[in-house]
């Protein structure tokens, strides 16, 4: 019996990066990683080839347009990557019986809610990439067959430009740093997001349809910026601020905390506390 093979596109990116790391731990898969250099999912005809070319049982689009204020200016840009090539993989994945995993954001919530967001909640999408990234998750419903939408908040993984990493840069440039207290999510490591797509592979429930997807608790990007500098032992001043203190071209939710049920419920899977899951990060770089 041949192994499952999964295409993972947006190969380079933090998240497919850990995948890349710890694959070898997963049996009976054989993952075929795709750079945008090797595989711009834009390109619909790069996608039929490698689609003609191999026989996927999965592929996890982790291929994305995911700045969020440049997006207020590239919107065309954003919009072909996270809708229009959405799109097309949702078809061609349907025309050769392969699962798509998308992976979406708390971003397409408004952030007016003070209670986790479920996943049968209104969207309303306040930035452009949150539109973006909502019309490729109606795109993918409209046309895939067997799917599942993934939706992650405040992914970082230590490697790339992510806050992990932006917040250890500047602590050495800077005596006192100001981070935004009004903004209220749930950090996720691209390390526990990749371990739960393993167990998605390997226990695959066949339910499909939109998740959500975090570690667990919430925190204030403070919080957040607090707890990495202590893990790491720097004495750097951190101070509290509004979000009005920045300006930036993108508005952004003040609560976007995602509500983990219906994984707990479909998968019986717990994902770990944000804390612990920055101390494994820190642990193992």
């Amino acid at each position: 019996m041949r192994n499952k093979k999964v295409l993972i596109t947006g190969a380079g990116g933090q998240l497919a990066k850990q995948i890349e790391l710890q694959h070898h731990s997963v049996k009976a898969f054989d993952f075929d990683f795709k750079t945008k250099k090797e595989l711009d999912i834009t390109n619909e005809k790069k996608l039929q080839k490698i689609f003609s070319q191999n026989t996927y049982d999965y592929c996890i689009n982790t291929a994305a347009y995911t700045q969020v204020d440049q997006a207020e200016i590239e919107q065309e840009k954003a919009y072909q990557i996270n809708a229009k090539a959405v799109s097309s993989l949702a078809k061609i994945c349907a025309e050769n019986n392969c699962t798509l995993i998308h992976i979406s954001t708390d971003y397409v919530f408004d952030g007016k809610k003070s209670l986790p967001y479920t996943e049968t909640d209104p969207t309303n999408p306040i930035n452009v990439y949150g539109e973006t990234k909502r019309a490729g998750e109606l795109e993918l419903m409209k046309f895939a067959e067997k799917y599942y939408i993934i939706r992650t908040s405040w992914l970082y993984s230590g490697n790339g430009n992510d806050f992990y990493s932006k917040i250890l840069a500047l602590s050495k440039e800077r005596k006192v740093l100001e981070v935004v207290n009004d903004q209220t999510g749930t950090p996720t490591s691209a390390q526990s997001l990749a371990q739960f797509l393993f167990f998605l592979l390997t226990n695959d429930p066949r339910q499909y349809g939109i998740y959500h997807f975090s570690n667990e608790g919430k925190a204030t990007w403070y919080d957040f910026a607090k707890k990495i500098l202590a893990l790491n032992r720097i004495n750097t001043r951190i101070i509290p601020v509004s979000s009005d203190r920045f300006k930036t071209l993108a508005q952004r939710p003040t609560f976007s905390v995602l509500d983990k049920s219906k994984i707990k419920e479909i998968f019986n899977f717990v994902p770990e506390n944000w804390e612990k899951a920055l101390e494994l990060i820190i642990k193992n770089q």
